[in-house]
Order: structure tokens, then sequence, then C-alpha cells
């Protein structure tokens, strides 16, 4: 699969294709090191150089000994970007490294991944660029792992360069995670954004930067959510605080889907080397709830190559239908989960709340456009969870837009967001929709029967729209707050969207 590697001036066999019930793999020669005894603060360096052709696999490890006595690795890499015709994708190559432990899935060997974010990377005791664990350089064979991510048709031809300092290491600093409870407002809604990047994978923007934007977008909580790494959780306690509870997780970027992990346990890492074919999704998805999290399939129909969702929803707790400033790639991932809450409500099965969150990474992404707005007991990481996983929650695209939506029926009965109202099937209900800050939009109530009711909001944007309906006619109702539509008669995008009630015994 790949061609003899070019090592310090003489050729390395390759070692072949590894296949382990996950993706592919093909492991490369190990690069060794001179066996002299080296003085303390000396710099050692090895370069390797390839081309990794069309049709790679998913995953190329480079291994590489590294002798007693080293304090700190450095890794840098090159690879050729050459044109391709028009429509063809072109080279783009991930990195990451395993230390000694080894490279298995979901075993402890894994030290670091920043994607096609950087160039280069170091891991020490004491520090480590961001993405990356730091702590003790063990001797042993650790492995670069490599992601060709595209091959252009004329292949990938890369560059990877290995220097070892040796030395005494520095003490590792002891890592410190945020407090999972703030001062919150007893039962009361509380707006969140769960899908943030920082520089410490893609993003640009630091951990104080994002808990700064939060706080001036109205949110009382967010989540860390880098991809593949958990590098982030022992650097976002300094930017909590008794307005914001920040809870620790990951973007699960695997080539069949991404899915965000929230409110994980701090230092928690969940693989993401294999594919919906490989049936290891379940696993990892456990894995998450194991650690105390929520399982988000994320922009599910999203264009980016290897974006869109293929392990199923089973394995879900909530799913993201709104991923940023609303695109047709969210309408599309809002008419299918509906599909979905029409098939629960049919043959009463399980149904999955849906969520919003920016994705933001960079100047000029909002944080908390848009933001899930959750009915919570408080304003901890347990009560938090428990609001999303029951669907007691609506989207809404800023602080601005605030909304209460009900169902009431006979002999007091009353149920709200993510609830069910229990009455028979032919009894009157009352289905009721406050909104505030939304000018020149259009409440429009939706039901397995589809947009049943829909009516204008006044200029100002507050205001009360009510429909009355039947369990018979509607089995579940949830409502939607839309802009005016751009080019009709397609419908305008989202202001806000609520998770449903559900109607009947």
């Amino acid at each position: 699969m790949c061609n003899e590697e070019e090592h310090a001036g003489h050729t390395m066999a390759r070692r072949g294709l590894l296949v382990s019930g996950a993706a592919a793999a093909l492991t490369l020669g190990t690069v060794s090191f001179a066996s002299a005894a080296p003085r303390d603060g000396e710099r050692r360096t090895e370069a390797v150089r390839g081309t990794l052709p069309p049709g790679s696999p998913d995953y190329v490890y480079l291994p590489v000994e590294v002798p007693r006595g080293v304090r700190e690795i450095h890794v840098s890499y090159a690879y050729e970007k050459p044109a391709v015709p028009g429509g063809t994708q072109g080279n783009a190559l991930d990195i990451g490294i395993f230390d000694e432990r080894g490279t298995g899935l979901g075993g402890k060997g894994f030290r670091g991944w920043s994607g096609g974010a950087r160039k280069e990377f170091f891991i020490r005791a004491d520090e480590a660029t961001p993405g990356y664990v730091p702590g003790p350089v063990r001797p042993g064979t650790w492995h670069i792992a490599l992601g060709p991510y595209t091959v252009a048709p004329q292949g990938l031809p890369y560059e990877v360069t290995v220097t070892l300092t040796y030395g005494e290491p520095a003490p590792a600093p002891e890592a410190v995670h945020p407090p999972e409870r703030a001062k919150g407002r007893g039962r009361a809604w509380y707006r969140g954004d769960c899908h943030i990047h920082s520089w410490y994978s893609d993003g640009r923007r630091t951990p104080a930067e994002i808990a700064a934007l939060a706080r001036a977008a109205g949110l009382d909580f967010i989540n860390s959510s880098e991809h593949n790494t958990h590098s982030a959780h022992a650097h976002w306690a300094a930017e909590a605080g008794d307005d914001l509870l920040i809870l620790l997780g990951e973007e699960v970027t695997t080539r069949n889907g991404h899915v965000v992990a929230i409110g994980t346990d701090p230092g928690t890492f969940v693989d993401w080397r294999y594919r919906a074919r490989d049936n290891r999704f379940g696993r990892y998805a456990r894995e998450i709830r194991r650690a105390g999290g929520l399982v988000v399939p994320a922009h599910p129909h999203a264009t980016c190559i290897g974006c869109n969702w293929k392990f199923g929803f089973g394995e879900a707790d909530a799913v993201e239908v709104w991923n940023g400033p609303y695109t047709p790639d969210d309408e599309v991932s809002l008419a299918d989960w509906d599909s979905t809450l029409a098939l629960a409500a049919r043959n009463g099965g399980r149904w999955t709340p849906a969520m919003g969150s920016s994705d933001a990474h960079r100047d000029p992404d909002p944080v908390g456009t848009p933001q899930t707005v959750v009915l919570a007991d408080d304003l901890t990481r347990e009560a938090i969870l428990d609001g999303i996983r029951a669907g007691r929650s609506y989207v809404a695209e800023s602080k601005d837009v605030s909304l209460a939506f009900s169902a009431a029926g006979g002999r007091g009965r009353h149920a709200g967001i993510g609830e069910r109202l229990r009455v028979d099937d032919g009894d009157p209900v009352t289905v009721r929709l406050e909104v505030e800050g939304a000018p020149g939009c259009t409440v429009r109530f939706v039901t397995d029967q589809g947009v049943l009711h829909s009516a204008a909001l006044p200029a100002s944007g507050t205001g009360t729209v009510e429909w009355r309906t039947t369990a018979r006619y509607a089995t579940y109702v949830r409502a939607e707050v839309r802009h005016a539509p751009v080019m009709p008669p397609m419908p305008g995008a989202l202001a806000a969207f609520t998770n449903p009630v559900f109607l009947g015994g």
C-alpha cells in the first residue's frame, strides 16, 4: 500500500497492512536513534520521507524507538500539495502520536492529535503543544500516526522529522479541572453551547477568549469539544465561575461522521479510528455514557468529507440538528429528525431529542449561535445532562429569543417541552407558544401530519400563538419560529425551535 521509505540515507522495508476489526492501518519501518550516550541537552534528529498512493488506509503508523534519558520529543512534518483538476480532492494529511503503551483501539497510548491544524508538536513532562498530553517521555516504541484524509491522484509525498532532546525532565504539574457545579437559579431554563473549538484542536481562540464570548452571548454553560483529543480538559478550570459551568468532552471525528461527547469525566479520551463497517461505534458510545456523558451526533447532513453521519441513531442520546448559522444542510437535518419523531410516535418507541450548537472555531464565528436552552433542576453537570437527555429543551439563535411552549387538556392536565400530555384521542388539546425577541418571524406548529398551523408574530417579535387539536389528529406537536423566507416557497431560516410535546395515552 505504501512506497518504501527513505530514512537517514538508507531504505526501510514496509511492514504491511494491518486489519484488526477497525479502520485499516499500515505500519512502516522503525525509526531508530544512535545508541552513543548523549550529553544533557543534546538533540538528535532523524527524517523519514515517502509517498502515500491513492487508496491508502485511514491510518499509517511510523514507529519511533525512544531510548532512555529523553526529556522531549518534537515532531514536524510537511507534504506536497500538487495541483489537481476541478472536482478532484487534493492532498490533506493529519498527524498525532501514541506512546510506548501502543496504538490499540481504546488503549492508554494516546498522547495527542492535531489533525491538519499544526505542522509540528512537542511533548515533555511539564508541557505539550495544544492538542497533545504532557507527561514523561518514557523509553519504548512510540508511533507517529499519519492520517491521509484525502490523497491526490499523483500520490501524497511527505516528510516527517523527529527530534529527541535528552536530559532530566521537569516536574509534571497536577491537572486541575473545572467544578461540576455553578451558581444556578434552581429549577430554571439555562442556555448553553456544547460544540466549540479552541486552539487545543483546530480552533484559533484560547479558552479565556471563548469563555468571554460565552458570557457575552448570555450562556450559562459550555462544553469543551476538541477534535479527537481530551488535552484541553486541564486548561478550562480558570475560566469557570459562578456564572459559567464548563463541561468536558470531545468531538469524536471519524471518517463516517462526527459525534460530540458532552459532559464526560475529566481526562476521558474516546477513540475515533473506525468506520461504520467496523461495528465499533456502539462500544465507544457506551464508553461515553460510562464516563457520565451524552452521545450526540453532530451536523449529520454536513457536506464536508467524512462529516455525513453513517452510524445510525440507535446509540444517540440527542442529535445536533442545528449547527452554526442556519444553512440548507440544517434544514435537511431538521426534516430527517422530524421523520424519526413521527416513527417513534406511531410505534411508541424511544425518541431522540434535538439540540443546536455553534461549532465555532475562530473569528468571526459567533459563540452561542445557536444555543440550546435547557430546563434543569440546577446549573450542575448532572442536571444539565438530565435535561438534554429528556428533551426538556429548545434551540434559539441567540440570547434575545425566548420561548415558552406547552399543551393543556381537560381536568387541568398540562405538559411542557419533552413531556407527554396524557389525554384520550378525542379530547380537546390547546397548544400554546409564547415568544419574545423574534421580530418579523412566523410561528409554525409541526406534527406527525406536517405543518398544521402557522401565524405571524407582531412586529415587535413578542406574542402568543394558540392552536386547538386532539391526540387523534396530532400525536406530537413541536414549534418553530422562522424568519421571513428569502426565496419563497422555501421556509425562512430558523430563529428557534422546540423539542416536541407528545399527545395521547
